[in-house]
């Protein structure tokens, strides 16, 4: 197989492939009719249109000032190779030196994603809202500050009352938020600590409350609680609470105060979801998955594919859910335009959902066409990246890295109209650089080669997985998936 190359796309060399072609054929027909045997036919002429190496190297001398020196090489019938420029547009197999431009809106949301809830005694909060104002006063009409996006960190300097919270923003920079919209990040085993923090206080849930020297309604007045202030009561009972008020104490009642503890963001921190990665160009691979998917689902195993994964973590960032027991994902890898039918019609007639990583260098009119990816989408699939030429990433330089991984998302997303979101890297090639460019290319998830059940948060960009053969039997992958069976 040839190698691949990484060639420049150049604008201004449209005509020089048909300046190179010109020169060949003029010379090709000047020998044919040169023929010292005189007139020949057509079927004549094209046995013996040959070229020698003379012929060639004159050819290449003309051309050369026509013809860039990247030219692929093309091969004559006597087995000389000469450089010739071809642009085919139809093809994606042939990356651009530069990077194309992505989204990368996302970014903070998937570095939020990734990350783990804040240490104990971190005073770290998370703006849950599409996004959130920071004021110079404690009110809504008061100047602004600043804009926080969906996932920013903020630290929680003081709670200005119930409703609004004093943070830093910003290094160095403080203002208020509305205390509504950021959540403190735990997990559920840390949570019970976490609101153990906010015992005994409470705020007014009312414009205001009556401070009275007495616990009596007919009392001396000593003041006021403005409405939504938090206090902490000395003592209380059923219908009264004791304060400290202005240097000195007071009652107020009960009624109008309501407990107060901030947002709590609860997140799921680990995943047991079994990935299972099966190669279709290995032989018989499709008549194992058939009877994998069947023994899984007999057991009550549920089907997911990543995205189902993905919106998890999404909506995972705003309220509390969790990923179900008994899940697993099917990968699919190795989808060519020769397998691509085959593949197709059989996850459709048995009903799977899989996850299917594309090298884009097959898709096009004479791989895999646009006909056959909306088909794959229709049916449920979800259609993610593997990558553009399948070559490891490892091996690469930063540049090509880069390249590889932005090209493939950008070819996937014009094609499909979806976000693309997870690679598998190819031969499973993973390291803290590829990863580092997984990241600016914008992908959340990374599926690697480990075989382990179980991840968190910080492998997201490294996710595990099970390499499945097609000879392995249906008690073996279900050994896979519930180990204890």
């Amino acid at each position: 197989m040839t190698p691949r190359r990484y060639r420049p796309a150049s604008r201004g060399s449209s005509a020089r492939p048909l300046i190179a072609f010109l020169l060949i054929a003029s010379f090709g027909i000047l020998f044919a009719g040169c023929s010292r045997s005189g007139i020949r036919g057509p079927e004549d002429i094209a046995d013996e249109f040959t070229f020698t190496e003379d012929d060639v190297a004159r050819f290449r001398e003309l051309a050369t000032s026509s013809s860039p020196a990247s030219a692929p090489a093309a091969k004559t019938k006597t087995g000389a190779t000469m450089e010739l420029n071809v642009n085919d547009a139809s093809s994606v197999s042939t990356l651009p030196t530069t990077a194309p431009e992505i989204d990368l809106s996302r970014a903070k949301t998937y570095e939020a994603i990734r990350s783990g809830p804040s240490g104990a005694g971190k005073n770290l909060y998370r703006v849950t809202n599409e996004f959130l104002n920071v004021r110079d006063q404690a009110n809504i009409t008061s100047g602004n500050l600043g804009r926080l996006d969906r996932g920013a960190i903020v630290t929680m300097v003081d709670f200005t009352n119930a409703a609004w919270a004093t943070v830093e923003y910003a290094p160095g920079k403080q203002g208020y938020v509305a205390l509504r919209y950021l959540s403190k990040l735990t997990t559920e085993d840390k949570l019970a600590e976490e609101k153990k923090a906010f015992d005994g206080q409470y705020f007014v849930n009312f414009g205001f409350v009556n401070v009275r020297k007495d616990p009596n309604a007919q009392s001396e007045k000593l003041g006021e609680l403005p409405g939504q202030q938090i206090v902490k009561p000395i003592s209380k009972d059923d219908v009264w609470a004791r304060i400290p008020f202005s240097g000195r104490e007071g009652y107020v009642a009960m009624q109008y105060l309501s407990p107060f503890v901030p947002n709590f963001l609860v997140r799921q921190e680990k995943f047991t979801l079994p990935i299972l990665h099966y190669n279709m160009a290995e032989d018989d691979m499709q008549k194992a998955l058939v009877a994998h998917v069947a023994k899984l689902r007999a057991e009550g195993i549920r089907l997911l594919t990543m995205r189902d994964f993905y919106d998890l973590l999404l909506v995972q960032e705003q309220r509390d859910v969790r990923l179900e027991p008994k899940t697993v994902v099917i990968a699919l890898t190795n989808i060519t335009p020769k397998n691509v039918d085959a593949v197709s019609s059989l996850l459709s007639q048995n009903n799977i959902r899989a996850t299917l990583f594309l090298e884009t260098q097959h898709l096009g009119l004479t791989g895999i066409p646009e006909k056959k990816v909306l088909t794959l989408l229709a049916n449920g699939m979800d259609l993610q990246s593997a990558g553009h030429t399948g070559d490891d990433l490892r091996s690469l330089t930063n540049a090509q890295v880069e390249l590889e991984l932005k090209q493939s998302r950008s070819i996937l997303e014009d094609l499909t109209k979806k976000t693309v979101f997870a690679v598998a890297y190819p031969q499973g090639g993973v390291n803290d650089r590829v990863m580092q460019k997984a990241i600016e290319a914008g992908y959340l998830l990374g599926l690697g080669s480990a075989p382990e059940r179980t991840f968190g948060r910080g492998q997201l960009l490294r996710l595990p997985s099970f390499t499945i053969t097609a000879s392995m039997q249906e008690d073996d992958v279900l050994q896979i998936v519930r180990p204890e069976q």
